[in-house]
This record gives structure tokens, C-alpha cells and sequence, in this order.
């Protein structure tokens, strides 16, 4: 059994199908709503609950957590620790491994490129919460009671990648006709990570044995490109003009006290602020190479209009 904690978001959609490659057991799908995509088996339950989360991964070979939470960050503070903790104590009572999809709040503000050696050095509460639960689990694979591994990426685009900024400030203002928006500024490189790839690098990962109790990037291109480029490229595969504003900082700022998602996000805007550059290169030096930026971005618009 492989069981997928928190499926139906923008991994999992192509992680399962990625799954069948490897000829595992059956997959499961748990969470609060599970949704099969095709013959999956699926499980109602809920993740800040001991009993719940172990008896979801009973009869797991493999667990992949890929919940995502409420974006507040008082949320996170509460129920993070809770649910890592619930499910490090079901993997370890069912002897089952675990991988674990993370993002890159912990590193905080990196100048040059992140990788797997990039010390913890958040500059967020959201950073700060990543950097616990992160501890937590590898804590528990020194202990010796644990196999784990974490994967991280850097921002999500792809096909069905509905929870980011740009699906929509870029892509469905264009296929409504309208100007789009970046975020902060769009001279500076941002590197995504393409989501078909995602799934297909997890899928590997979870049953790569010797890739257990490590951290590993998930693959990405190198040659991220910057905001204007990402406009460009996305218009030109709609079909519309270029056309587009700038969400500035101060402009969050001023919006925050009457908007809550702008409030959660001031917090992240260094991200768009500064470049942000990611680097897979010790996935992509032994697995495969990511899908090139430009390219991820045109499939991505693509799919807007039901290309693909």
C-alpha cells in the first residue's frame, strides 16, 4: 500500500498515475474529502487526530505527506507541529517510510542559489513553523525509528496548480481578457517547479530505497526566468497582448488591514522582492532533467485553453 496524505492538490493529481509505474500495491487516498482519480482506495480522516492519522496508514509500504493547511499563520503555529507529529507516530507504529513534500520558507532570504545544504535561516513566522516541523522529522531519523526523506520545490506551476498567485493574477485574467498581474517585481528571476515533473520525482523518490533520510530539491530548471519573461511567454501561448500591472509591497501593505490573504502574503513578499533561484541539481544529476522554464510556463498556459 502507498497512501497519500492529503491528496487532491497539485502533486498528487500527478503523482498517482506516476505511481503505477512502479507496480506498487494499491494506493490510498486520505484526507478530510478524498476524491479517487480513477480505482484509488480512499479514507476519510483527519490529520490532527492520533488515531485517525494511524489508522490511515495501516498496511502503508509508503506514506507521502502532501497537506497543505489554511495560509494564516496562527493556524500554522497550532496545527503543523500537531499533524507532523501525528504522522511521524503512525509511520513509526506501522513501520511505514515517509516522504515529506516541504516548500522553502525555512531558508529565509538566500542570495544566489538554494540547495539541500542551505542552512535554516527563516525570516518569516511561516519560515519559522516550516523550520520546526523540518527538525522534528529528521530529529526522528537520527533516532534510528524512521526512514524519511524530505522534497522540497521551489513555487508550484503546472496544469490544476489552482493555489498559487498566478493562476489567478496571470493565467485566468488572460483567458478572460484582461491585464495581469506580478507580484513585487518583475526584473527579477524566480525559479518555478513544473508539477507533472513533481509528480513523477516523488513517485521515484518514495521507492528509490537509498533515497531515504535526506533532503532532496525536486526538479527544477536552472534557467528561471523573470517576471516580465513569464507574461510574455504566458500571453503569447493565450493568444493576448502582454499586458500587465505590477502588486507592489507598499501596495500589500496598505491592503492587509482589509485583506487577509494580502495580510498573510506581506510577510512572503521578499520572496518576489529578491531573486529567487533554486537548485536541483543533485535530483536531476541522478533521476532527470526538469522541464525547461519557458516550456513549463507554455504548457501551463496551454492548458487554459484546453490544449492540454
Amino acid at each position: 500500500m502507498q497512501t497519500i496524505l492529503g491528496s487532491g492538490g497539485s502533486i498528487s493529481m500527478h503523482l498517482v498515475p506516476a505511481l503505477s509505474v512502479f507496480n506498487t500495491g494499491p494506493v490510498r487516498l486520505a484526507g478530510r474529502n478524498p476524491k479517487p482519480y480513477g480505482n484509488e482506495e480512499t479514507f476519510k480522516m483527519d490529520l490532527l487526530d492520533a488515531a485517525s492519522t494511524a489508522d490511515a496508514v495501516a498496511g502503508s509500504g509508503v506514506v507521502y505527506l502532501l497537506a497543505g493547511l489554511q495560509y494564516d499563520t496562527g493556524v500554522w503555529k497550532t496545527d503543523w507541529p500537531k499533524v507532523m507529529d501525528n504522522v511521524i507516530a503512525a509511520c513509526v507504529k506501522h513501520r511505514a517510510k515517509l516522504v515529506f513534500i516541504d516548500n522553502v520558507y525555512m531558508y529565509g532570504l538566500v542570495r544566489g542559489w538554494m540547495t539541500e545544504e542551505t542552512p535554516y535561516n527563516p525570516c518569516s513566522r511561516k519560515g519559522q513553523v516550516r523550520a520546526e516541523i523540518a527538525n522534528r522529522l529528521m530529529d526522528r531519523v537520527k533516532k534510528g525509528d524512521l526512514n524519511a526523506l524530505i522534497a522540497r520545490s521551489a513555487d508550484f506551476l503546472g496544469p490544476g496548480a489552482a493555489n498559487t498567485f498566478m493562476h489567478p493574477m496571470i493565467f485566468l485574467k488572460f483567458k478572460n481578457r484582461k491585464s495581469a498581474q506580478w507580484i513585487a517585481n518583475d526584473k527579477v528571476k524566480h525559479s518555478f517547479s513544473y508539477t507533472p515533473d513533481l509528480g513523477k520525482a516523488v513517485a521515484l523518490l518514495g521507492n528509490t530505497p537509498d533515497a531515504y533520510n535526506q533532503v532532496w530539491h525536486l526538479p527544477t530548471s536552472k534557467d528561471a526566468v523573470n517576471g516580465k519573461e513569464f507574461i510574455s511567454i504566458s500571453a503569447r501561448a493565450m493568444g493576448v497582448d502582454p499586458k500587465y500591472s505590477v502588486l507592489k509591497t507598499w501596495m500589500m501593505r496598505l491592503a492587509a488591514p482589509f485583506n487577509k490573504l494580502a495580510k498573510e502574503s506581506l510577510e512572503m513578499a521578499y520572496q518576489y522582492e529578491h531573486e529567487y533561484l533554486f537548485d536541483s541539481s543533485k535530483f536531476e544529476s541522478r533521476f532527470f532533467k526538469a522541464t525547461p522554464s519557458a516550456e513549463a510556463v507554455k504548457l501551463t498556459a496551454d492548458s487554459y485553453k484546453g490544449v492540454v
